[in-house]
């Protein structure tokens, strides 16, 4: 067994990593027999006939081809939900959720996960999933990979051990991780630096239907700016050579199916190209904000977006707010009141978000759908308005968006949640009228 926590930069540069000296071919993909006599098998993320640019595909030499297990048989999805929704429909509402609670029984990460919302058609590959994971226990003799869609994994808290067939990777809290669509891998806790270990992790996914995640372009911004392609990270070459008892569960068409291994499917030697899952740590963005007046759009803060055939309207964005100067001249601070054509999810990874005065806290989540108005609560508005405009440093804050052009539905399982908070409308309550004719 060979392990490695290294990593290759660049965000989909071709990669060639091996984990044993001379493992990748020379010259050609697929020679007649691999060196130590590995199998060659292509893993493509995009169609054949893809233009190159967004053509997505790696070549992995393995111990056993993928094709060695048993039939799938169907097993129970749990909490977790697929595009289109049967029931119920979407919900013109403001929802918020507390923090979903922390499992007391053993839970691995594909029992602890539940699905908040979902929007477009999986089998169309348009829209998302959202859910939210708590667990406590490692995967061990279980692996997963998902056919419907990429897997954006943002841990809220806790640091996730992601073993997967390319290599590990590292996430912790204010990190983000990409599990791109079918590569199988496991989550377990990670061990602390000192010896100790992990108890529980709890987080948010963005299981993503339509076209691959990618850095949004810059526009009038110029080169710099936003996320850097040089900080995301791709592991490099590790594997297992593990024979026992295993179960892969495969998301499928929206439902959950398991197969029998007789062997660990971690065993990829070397492999080289541009489809692997990476990670990225959200620290790194550059910011860009206002220096003059008014609140730019929160498109300013995209990571990573999703296209979707309509040029500037993402299938999903991934946003964040993150740790940055305000310095704007006679501007309120907080987000504007708005309603808007996309739909969003937010979460809260750590700290304090600039819009709300209490309610909404780390592991938390709200959705304000299509045109539903929202914005800072009575008590952020009326502090807001009469603060002194000074430069001021918001530093203990991360928060999240997924922004989709689709309508979120929520899940029968979220609405019912005992951690939803059915009175969260009553924030803007108290929000009275202060107009007068005759003062302008």
């Amino acid at each position: 067994m060979t392990t490695s926590l290294d990593y290759q930069p660049g965000f989909r540069n071709h990669v060639a990593t091996e984990a044993l000296p001379g493992a990748l071919p020379e010259g050609q993909n697929s020679p007649q027999r691999c060196p130590y006599d590995l199998y060659a098998e292509q893993l493509s993320g995009s169609a054949f006939t893809a233009p190159r640019p967004h053509n997505l595909r790696s070549w992995l030499y393995r111990i056993r081809p993928s094709v060695v297990q048993s039939a799938y048989r169907p097993l129970e999805a749990g909490r977790v939900a697929t595009a289109p929704p049967a029931r119920p429909a979407a919900d013109p509402n403001q929802m918020r959720w507390d923090p979903a609670p922390l499992p007391e029984a053993p839970t691995d990460f594909i029992d602890g996960l539940l699905t908040v919302a979902v929007n477009g058609d999986a089998a169309a590959q348009t829209g998302c999933g959202v859910h939210v994971y708590a667990f406590n226990r490692d995967m061990t003799e279980r692996f997963f990979y998902d056919a419907d869609g990429e897997l954006l994994i943002v841990p809220q808290l806790g640091t996730l051990r992601l073993r997967t067939e390319l290599g590990e990777l590292e996430v912790g809290s204010g990190e983000i991780a990409v599990i791109p669509r079918g590569i199988k891998f496991q989550v377990r806790l990670a061990g602390g630096s000192d010896g100790s270990r992990e108890t529980q992790a709890r987080g948010y996914v963005c299981e993503n239907y339509g076209s691959p995640l990618e850095l949004p372009g810059l526009g009038p911004i110029g080169a710099n700016g936003l996320a850097n392609p040089r900080d995301f990270l791709t592991p490099v070459a590790a594997f297992e050579d593990r024979q026992g008892e295993f179960e892969l569960v495969a998301k499928f068409s929206g439902r959950f199916w398991s197969t029998r291994l007789d062997h660990s499917p971690l065993d990829v030697v070397a492999w080289h190209g541009n489809y692997a899952p990476y990670k990225y740590d959200l620290a790194c963005f550059n910011t860009i904000n206002s220096v003059s007046f008014d609140h730019p759009d929160p498109s300013i803060f995209t990571v990573l977006t999703s296209p979707s055939d309509t040029a500037g309207t993402a299938n999903v964005d991934f946003v964040i707010f993150p740790p940055r100067w305000m310095v704007a001249e006679g501007t309120f601070r907080p987000p504007y009141f708005h309603r808007n054509l996309m739909s969003e999810f937010m979460g809260l990874i750590h700290g304090e978000y600039d819009a709300k005065a209490e309610g909404f806290v780390p592991g938390g989540a709200s959705l304000h759908n299509c045109m539903s108005p929202h914005g800072p609560d009575a008590d952020t508005f009326e502090k807001a308005s009469k603060a002194k405009l000074e430069p001021q440093y918001q530093g203990n804050t991360l928060a999240f968006m997924f922004e989709s052009r689709y309508v979120f539905h929520p899940t029968e399982a979220a609405l019912a949640a005992d951690f939803r908070q059915h009175d969260y409308v009553d924030v803007w309550s108290t929000l009275r009228a202060h107009f007068d004719p005759n003062t302008p």
